[in-house]
Parts: structure tokens; sequence; C-alpha cells
């Protein structure tokens, strides 16, 4: 008897359980407007998996993605106005030294995902063989022009010891038209395009010379704050669509066709390099963890660039706190 009673108890309890969970998925979800900070793109596939398989949505979140400018997602969070961006390492320490109260919280990429793209030709194949050289990138700011100079610091070069050239985002254009021979880029895009036109290059991945904070989500104080559990959900959500992801290509790949609204007339061989060689930046033993020489090296290298004025507390810049 004492037997049947604990069972039916049990019973009882589990649909107790399953009851309240019920009215839990049933509550108003919070909408959250993310600043992915570039466009729709395969190499934002963790977070279009994230959505399909409803990790956001039972974390209690809908997500809109905002495909505005990295800088202007940053400001919006520093202000308050949006709990969180999709942000570069750099721009946390950029923004924070401005006053801006943002904090990373977690890790993304666990590599910094630029590199510099050289014809065969001109036979760069290590940092000092810049030395002397042309080198095209979009313009004196952003990761790519971080990326430079992380470069040129592991082959003891700085600035006057190469020509920079400010070519905007035409780096495959016109290294294809022979009026670029060495550009900055990302590992996961300039390079895979080159090749795919039958172009000979070598690659220089700064990940392979410098340790630096990458990309990955940022949140405002205030949420962080006021709200912890919501930072600990979205957290928590992506990191399993990531996970997911690294595991699915392939499913990841045929999930985000649909949030790219020109899929159709891009290459899908070169977009399924692109997706392969993201991943391979992303994975780590604790996905979201961020190192704190990363952090370091960050901070040594927009000091040497004289982008921030002193060292500050990093304690404040990034945690851990929120990855599982």
């Amino acid at each position: 008897m004492f037997r049947k009673l604990v069972l039916l108890t049990l019973g009882l309890s589990l649909m107790l359980t399953a009851c309240g969970n019920s009215k839990s998925a049933n509550e108003a979800l919070t909408h959250i407007r993310l600043p992915m900070g570039y466009i729709p793109n395969i190499q934002y596939a963790p977070f279009y998996v994230t959505v399909e398989k409803g990790y956001f949505k039972e974390a209690g979140i809908e997500i809109e993605f905002d495909y505005k400018f990295e800088t202007d997602g940053v400001a919006l969070v520093g202000a308050g106005e949006l709990p969180f961006a999709v942000v570069s390492g750099e721009q946390v320490l950029l923004a924070r030294a401005q006053g801006l109260p943002v904090t990373y919280v977690a890790a993304w990429y666990q590599q910094y995902p630029v590199s510099m793209v050289a014809k065969s030709e001109a036979n760069v194949l290590v940092p000092q063989d810049l030395k002397g050289k042309k080198i095209g990138l979009p313009g004196l700011f952003g990761a790519s022009y971080i990326g430079l100079r992380a470069l040129l610091n592991a082959g003891k070069l700085t600035e006057a010891d190469v020509t920079l050239d400010a070519i905007g985002f035409n780096q495959v254009e016109l290294m294809a038209a022979g009026q670029q021979d060495i550009v900055v880029g990302y590992a996961a895009n300039e390079p895979l395009q080159l090749r795919a036109q039958g172009i000979a290059v070598t690659e220089l991945r700064v990940a392979d010379y410098a340790q630096l904070a990458a990309n990955g989500l940022l949140a405002s104080e205030k949420v962080i704050a006021e709200d912890p559990d919501l930072v600990r959900a979205f957290v928590g959500a992506f990191l399993k669509g990531l996970q997911y992801t690294i595991d699915n290509p392939d499913e990841a790949f045929e999930i985000s066709k649909a949030y790219i609204p020109n899929f159709s007339e891009l290459d899908a061989d070169v977009q399924k390099q692109v997706l392969e060689v993201s991943i391979e930046q992303w994975k780590a033993e604790r996905l979201g963890y961020s190192d704190p020489q990363a952090w370091e090296n960050m901070q040594n290298v927009l000091l040497d660039m004289g982008l921030i004025a002193e060292k500050m507390d990093l304690s404040k810049a990034f945690t851990n706190e929120f990855v599982p």
C-alpha cells in the first residue's frame, strides 16, 4: 500500500510539473532585437539554428535579427536601449574606453577570424614578408585593421614598413582585376572566394600568430544587473544552437538558406566551405568561454595602436559568469 501511495504521489507530482512547464511555455516571450553587425550570412548559422530548433523559445525569448553596423549595435547596448549585440572583441574595449557600460558575456569565435591574403607570386609566407608591400584593406578601422596590426607586430614590423591602401570592402573584386596583390579580409571569406575563381593565394591567419578576443555576445551592464536570468537564458540558448551547428553542419547549412535572401545566387560549394572554416574557428572544449589572455593581448594591441590611452579593468570588460 505504501509503495502504491508513493507511486501515486510521484505521478501527481509529475503531472503538476508538466502543467507548470506548459504554463511557462505559454507565457509571453521576451522580444529581443539583436544587432548582428553584418548582412545575412551563412556564418550566422548558429543563430538561425537556435531559432529553428526552438532553443530561444524554450528560453522564453523571441529574436528579431537586425543587420545594422557593429558600431551602431554597441552604441545601442551601451545606451541601455538594447540588451544584447553581436560584436568583435576590440569593440568592447573601445566602447568601455569611451565610458560605455558594456560587457562581453560569451565568446562565439575562439579564433580571431581575420587573414592576410596574398597572390602566390607575392611570396608572402610569414609576417616578415610584408615589409615593403602595399596592402589593401577596408580602411583604418575595425577587425581587419586590428588583425593587420597584430600580424605586423608578429613580424616585428610597423605601419611605416608597409603601404596601406583603403579600398573598402572590395578585396575580392580588386584582386581578381589585378589591382591588388595583398589584401586583409576574413579567413572564411576572401581566400575561399578567390580560390573559387581560380586565383592561387597564400594566407596568413591572425589566429596563427596572435590570440585575440574575437566575436561574441555583448550585453549592457544594465541588463546584467537587473535581469541576470535573461542573460543566462540568452547565452545558454545560443550555445545550444552553436553546439548543434558544430555537430550537424549539413542540417545547419540547409536551415540557414531561408535566412539569406540572395542564397540562390551564391555558389553553394563556397558557402559550405565558409561554414566549414567558421566551425573550426568556433570549436572549444568549453563553448562560450573567454580566455583572459586573449583580452590582455587585445588590450596590448589597442594600446600599441593608440586606440585606447590606458589599461583598463578587464574583469569588467568580459565575464564567464553566464557560460555553462
